[in-house]
Formats: C-alpha cells, structure tokens, sequence
C-alpha cells in the first residue's frame, strides 16, 4: 500500500525508518518531513492544518493509510477528514481526541470512570484560579488547558511561584482555562498502548527528561532526552497500568460513543499508592517513540494497519530486550526562541557508529549543507544490550557531532543508572 506520514520532526523520522522496511509498503511519503527522512520517503509540501489539500494529495498519490505523528491535526479533526473521503488514517478521532486536547476534559474524565488521578480544579477566570492556589497552598502544579507542545505545565514550588504562573497564563489569554492540580510525588513514566477501538495491547514504556538543564533544571521543555524501558516497569505494573487505567479509558470512550484508535500515551507518576495519570496524549511521544520504535522488532505497517483497522491480533507485539537511550541536541535559545542557521556536520559519522541512530527533528537543507532549523535539532538514540552501554553510543554519537550552538544535557539516563549500580 502507499503511505503518507503526516509531521516533521524526529518522531517522525522514526516512524518512516521503521515503516519503510515493512512488506506491506509500496511507496512511503511523508508531509512535510525533514533531510532525516529523504532517503526513506518522498516528501510533500502540505500544511498539516489544510485537511483538504491532504485529502486531494492522497487521491492523486493513491495513498491508502495515513499516519499522523503531531496532536495538532489530531485535535483539529484529521482523522475525520480522512475518513469522510475514504481513507483509513492511525490516530484518534476529533473527539476521541479531547483526551489531548483539554486537560480540563481529561480530569473530569476521569473522575466518572474511576480513573487514578491527582484531586484538580478547573477553572476560566485568574480571580477564581488565584483564590484556589492561595486556599490548596504550594507546591502545585498549573497546566494550560490546551495543546502547549508539552510545555504548558509548571510544577510550582512555593505560592507566588504558582502565582505568577496563573497570571502569565491569563495574561497571555484572558479567556483561557486552566487546571490546577495536587502535586504527586514520585518518578514519572511514559506508557503506551496500541488501540484498536476495543481491545488495547501495551506497546512500551520510557522516561523522559523534561528540563532543559541537567539535575533536571530550568524551565520545561518537550523533552531534551528518554530511555526505554524504564525499571519501574515491571511486567506485573504493565499489567495493572492497563487494568487501571488503560482498560477503563477504552471502555469510558466507548460509552461517550468516541472509540479510541490509535496510539494511547499515559503519563504517569508512580506513588507510593500506585500509578496515578498525569495526561494522556494521542499520539507517539517525542523523544520517546525515538527510544519505542528502535527497539520494536515487528513490522510496525501491520501492526499499525491492524489498530487503525479495529482488528488488533491476540499476541503481544515483539520488542528486543535491548535497551535504548535517546540524547537531544537543542539550539541555543530553546525552550525560548531558538537560534536557527548554523551548520551541522559529522552527522554521517554519528550515523555510522554502532548501535546508533541519528534522527532529524528540526533541521532543513540549504544547498549541500545541513542547517539548524528549530529548537529541538537532533536526536542521537544508542541501542545496546544495557542501558549504560546505550548511553555510551548515544553520547559518541553526540560527539561526533560538529554544531557550534547546539547543546544538550550530559545526564540522560541518570536517575535509572543510580538504581542499577
């Protein structure tokens, strides 16, 4: 079949390495892409937010399934668009995915299905989010509640630090809606389950690195490094992740009649009482499907197909033993504006190095040369048998590296490697 994939970053780049080796594949396009993915898909020049220009580019191409990475079109409603002129596409629906799209409906979600949680509040106007942080007390966390690239959540230690965060928010947007929440303590985990409307399977765990800075400092970004699997999850933890949460969030969709295809990120944090869901996303994580995909062992067309098709098989999906470990390389400025246009070299030498994968996530080609082209540029990942053995090839594969305003943090992995030794 054809196949188009919808997005440009480094998750993206994943998707196509993997999907371009399927048996199922004729031709792999991918919109708009990034220089990682030329050699694997032939590029189209689409908006993501211009449904009827993907539409007309999928009738002209012959395209027969759609994947889409980045949660904007999913919100937007792409996947319906798709579906209204014939064309099967992997993600969730507009409704469906609302799970992403507000907080404030995923908390109230939530509390009807008996999903674990942190006790919240939602609230429109500052005055009545003000009172509510004065009254619950520090620390607290204050979350936009829309689509904010995974940057709209501060975890405020103290009051006027919540405070400020509350009135940044309505001072950028006085009509917006946020959600305040209890603080949960522990470590959190990324977990994922493939879809199919009905049944769900689990489909890999990591831990990302949310700060900019190492010791996990600075301000929040989309990630800046993850690793997979993560120790905390056991095989008896998956199975209660999914029977405490996945299970009733297919089951509770299904009853509010948005049947959830796709794939399904839990963010969790693992408490002293057990796992607790901080957000669902409806889509692959970044960096995370960076550190899922190398290791999955599959032919991820099928499997994806299958999901999209309500027809997921019995079996568990295959994945390596091997652990994977994904460095970001960010530009100087990121998470704020970053600087663009300095060149990058030695990327073909990072990419020949063993157990490595390079992937592109804001890059672009001007003439011969590779350029900087966004805040999170590259995405070294290290496979290996150990994680520190992955580490150790993610962290070569940086070095080989030639950027002279990219940065990255040195600690990725730490708090896993502190366990194990």
């Amino acid at each position: 079949m054809n196949v188009l994939i919808l997005g440009a970053g480094a998750r993206e780049h994943a998707l196509a390495y993997a999907i371009a080796q399927s048996t199922m594949l004729d031709r792999l396009f991918v919109a708009p892409g990034n220089p990682g993915c030329e050699s694997l898909a032939t590029p189209l020049a689409l908006r993501l937010a211009d449904s009827a220009a993907i539409v007309a580019a999928c009738r002209e191409r012959r395209v027969g399934f759609v994947i889409v990475g980045p949660e904007a079109p999913l919100v937007a409603g792409v996947v319906d668009d798709l579906a209204a002129a014939g064309i099967v596409a992997f993600g969730p629906t507009r409704a469906a995915a609302q799970l992403e799209g507000s907080k404030g409906y995923t908390k109230d979600f939530c509390r009807e299905f008996g999903i674990p949680t942190a006790a919240y509040g939602r609230f429109q106007n500052c005055s009545a989010a003000l009172a509510y942080v004065a009254e619950q007390g520090a620390p607290i966390v204050v979350k936009a509640d829309g689509l904010a690239a995974g940057k709209g959540v501060v975890v405020a230690s103290t009051l006027p630090e919540a405070q400020t965060a509350v009135e940044a928010l309505y001072d950028s947007d006085a009509d917006a809606e946020c959600v305040i929440e209890a603080c949960l303590q522990g470590e959190e985990v990324s977990f994922f389950a493939l879809c199919d409307g009905e049944r769900a399977v689990a489909f890999g765990d990591a831990q990302d690195h949310k700060r900019v800075g190492d010791g996990d400092t600075g301000p929040n970004t989309g990630g800046m490094g993850a690793y997979s699997p993560s120790p905390l999850m056991t095989p008896d933890m998956s199975l209660r992740v999914m029977e405490e949460i996945v299970q009733p969030t297919l089951a509770g969709m299904r009853q509010r009649g948005a049947r959830f295809r796709g794939i399904l990120f839990a963010g969790l944090m693992m408490t002293k009482a057990g796992p607790q869901l901080l957000e669902y996303n409806v889509r692959f994580g970044d960096p995370e499907a960076e550190v899922i995909i190398p290791r999955f062992r599959g032919d991820l067309l099928q499997w994806l197909w299958a999901a999209a098709s309500g027809e997921l098989p019995e079996e568990q999906p295959p994945f390596s033993s091997d652990h994977a470990l994904a460095v970001v390389m960010a530009a100087q400025g990121y998470p704020g504006a970053p600087l663009r246009g300095d060149e990058i070299r030695g990327l073909e030498r990072a990419a020949e190095l063993a157990g490595v994968r390079v992937f592109h996530a804001g890059t672009r080609r001007q003439g011969e040369k590779t350029v900087a082209d966004g805040g999170r540029v590259l995405v070294m990942t290290g496979l290996a048998p150990d994680l520190a053995s992955a580490r150790e090839r993610a962290y070569a594969a940086v070095e080989a590296v030639e950027w002279k305003s990219g940065f990255f943090r040195t600690d990725i992995g730490y708090r896993a490697l502190q366990r194990s030794s």
